[in-house]
């Protein structure tokens, strides 16, 4: 009988291996990701209401004014 910290010698050992992946399938998703991610960087730090996206109002600015205020940006 084996303890339960012990491993039976028959068992076979899985090694993870790594997977080439081309670099034209991944720019898209690197560039999406970077676009997305400056869209974000705008909206929550940059725009202070300046080129509103729902019109007049700063609703989009009020929605993320504490985001602002805890990444550091200055507000007003």
């Amino acid at each position: 009988m084996t303890s339960a910290g012990a491993v039976s010698s028959n068992q076979a050992t899985a090694k993870a291996q790594a997977t080439a992946v081309p670099a034209s399938e991944t720019l898209p998703w690197l560039l999406s990701a970077l676009v997305v991610g400056l869209v974000l960087y705008y909206v929550i730090g940059v725009d202070e209401g300046a080129v509103s996206v729902l019109g007049d109002t700063t609703v989009l600015h009020e929605f993320v004014h504490d985001a602002r205020h805890f990444l550091g940006f200055p507000c007003h």
